[in-house]
């Protein structure tokens, strides 16, 4: 099948790669012109695990590159709308983009055709998209709108798209479902993967994908649905990690207990600094600003979006705690994407933190495998400087800090951070780390919902005099003196 993909971002380059190598003929459209030559000069814009080797296996051959979108469109048997649907003003998704292509396109359809939209959109999108075509001319008969949407992770949304657990097809007619069953059936029947020539990934094991065909309707509210419900799984977790801050609970012995009950599982329930990127907060506005237009209030969804916008302080304070104050400190920093395995900076947490660390007088050096050059282009500062790995990160700084999760920064030689160091600090946002193997390097080791590491000699300052020395946790670290009996003999 002859497939147009309209948008070259996370989406839309990750669908057209991946519909080339199950078969199909794709021809990847991109007004940005920047983008467009890119693509065809064999760069790829994005940072994804395997997209460059199916580009470069594609590139000219089931995949073309074209900025000229009517063509494309008049070209093909379907056209995928991967656009942009940033949030507006009040919350909800901007679908001037959408509608954009939808016009543009009108003028091609003189056959039958699909349009298929892959963006995150509201309810009622496919209705608009179908009513804006006929609109602009297009016979009733000669087009279907149809909602397919993604379910695809930053990081691993190769995989995902070629080795999916469910795929969804909102379809209002049996013509534009069987449309769509043609396009996946590769997937579906199993086909692709008895390939020789299939591109092969270091996967343990699959199952093949669950086809589920629901009206567009249904389909449009599964991705917000979906997406709002991991991200309250998210806040969940952290809620709870919170708790076990304050009561001296762990959270990982915690989540064991949850994550064992297989209604619940142990997905999506890792405490950290919050969730990021382009989908979650975005999506969760805009599933808030159509319940709104429902008529109901969906508060629970207002409660996830707090508690992880919570998660910052929170972090902030157990770097405050640490240090005492941030005035003046030099920090070193791992991390900058909003998870470990992209380069996407779109409401990282990371960022946000680092923010904040410099306006409350920090200096931060900062390193990230995949996204310094994006973190360049929102975080200009004198203040912030960007290393080359993670040690030059940790040289001399007062404490190191853990904002992302690349298995770089779980892997790496602590022993060697430790001496590098100016103080053996670790603040780990992410829970990382072993706290035992922390305690073992005798570094001083905070991390979410999970009891500080202490070594001996490092006292805490906050805790009850009669237990520890007053010797603040910031400082030379000589061994703390055994209290005497009368009070004023402490070391202040």
């Amino acid at each position: 099948m002859r497939i147009a993909v309209v948008g070259s971002g996370y989406v839309g380059l990750v669908a057209g790669a991946c519909l080339a190598e199950i078969g199909h003929d794709v021809i990847l459209v991109d007004n940005n012109q920047a983008k467009y030559l890119a693509l065809v000069s064999g760069e790829c814009p994005i940072h994804e695990q395997y997209l460059p080797d199916l580009l470069d296996k594609h590139r000219g051959r089931r995949l073309i590159f074209s900025n000229k979108l009517a063509q494309a469109a008049a070209a093909c048997d379907a056209v995928i709308i991967a656009v942009g649907t940033p949030p507006a003003s009040h919350g909800e998704a901007d679908l001037s983009y959408v509608e954009s292509v939808a016009r543009e396109i009108a003028s091609s359809i003189d056959r039958y055709k699909v349009v298929i939209g892959k963006s995150t959109v509201p309810v009622y999108t496919s209705d608009w998209v179908r009513r804006v075509l006929l609109l602009n001319g297009v016979r009733e008969d000669l087009v279907d709108v149809v909602s397919n949407p993604e379910f695809l992770r930053e990081g691993t949304a190769v995989t995902d798209f070629l080795y999916p657990d469910r795929i969804v097809i909102g379809a209002n007619t049996p013509r534009a479902c069987s449309v769509l069953e043609e396009i996946y059936r590769p997937l579906v029947d199993g086909s692709y993967y008895e390939r020789e020539d299939r591109f092969r990934f270091p996967l343990s094991e699959f199952r093949l994908a669950k086809l589920i065909t629901t009206t567009a309707k249904s389909a449009e509210l599964i991705k917000y649905a979906s997406n709002a419900f991991l991200a309250m799984k998210i806040s969940f977790i952290n809620a709870v990690a919170t708790i076990c801050d304050f009561v001296g609970a762990d959270i990982d012995e915690v989540r064991e207990g949850i994550g064992s009950d297989e209604r619940i599982g142990y997905k999506f329930l890792n405490p950290g600094i919050g969730y990021g990127g382009s989908c979650f907060p975005k999506d969760l506005s805009a599933y808030h600003a159509v319940a709104r237009e429902c008529g109901y209030d969906f508060r629970l969804l207002e409660e996830v979006v707090e508690i992880n916008n919570q998660q910052r302080e929170r972090f902030l304070r157990k770097v405050q705690k640490a240090l005492w104050t941030l005035n003046g400190k030099r920090l070193g920093v791992l991390g900058l994407s909003f998870k470990g395995g992209t380069d996407d900076v779109r409401e990282s947490p990371a960022v946000t933190i680092i923010a904040s660390l410099v306006q409350k007088g920090a200096t931060v050096c900062v390193y990230d495998p995949a996204a310094a050059s994006r973190g360049r282009e929102v975080l200009s500062s004198d203040r912030i400087r960007y290393a080359k790995s993670i040690y030059e990160a940790a040289e001399g700084a007062d404490a190191l800090l853990i904002l992302t999760d690349w298995d770089e920064f779980r892997h790496a030689d602590y022993s060697l951070v430790r001496d590098l160091l100016k103080y053996p600090i670790i603040i780990d946002g992410r829970n990382l780390l072993s706290p035992e193997k922390m305690r073992a390097l005798s570094i001083m080791y905070f991390s979410m919902g999970r009891p500080d590491v202490r070594p001996l000699h490092m006292a805490d300052p906050t805790a009850s005099r009669t237990e520890v020395s007053q010797e603040p946790i910031y400082g030379t670290y000589q061994p703390a003196m055994e209290p005497e009996s009368d009070d004023s003999a402490l070391v202040e």
